[in-house]
């Protein structure tokens, strides 16, 4: 199985997961697509003005500049946000 067989699969599963739900899903994993969602993603980003790391509970709040929140659930990201512990050094401004 290639990497887009992979792909597809477990996208095809958060899809088929979400009609469980009764909520629509939408693949992105051709090219043009794809590039459009990273786009809108780091448009998104962007528009970031704090961000709250929850390593303990998997999970991490971003803050964005018209107040609104917004909330991922991962096991890694929180871990990738953190940053090493630094005994007897004041860090200003995180």
């Amino acid at each position: 199985m290639d990497d887009n067989d992979t792909v597809g699969s477990r996208a095809e599963r958060v899809v088929a997961l979400e009609a469980e739900l009764e909520s629509a899903g939408e693949v992105a994993i051709a090219e043009e697509t794809l590039r459009y969602t990273r786009a809108a993603l780091h448009a998104w980003v962007d528009s970031v003005v704090a961000v709250v790391s929850s390593p303990g509970v998997g999970r991490v709040t971003l803050i964005h500049a018209d107040g609104s929140q917004s909330g991922i659930a991962s096991p890694t990201l929180p871990f990738l946000l953190s940053r090493p512990a630094r005994f007897g050094v004041e860090v200003k401004g995180g």
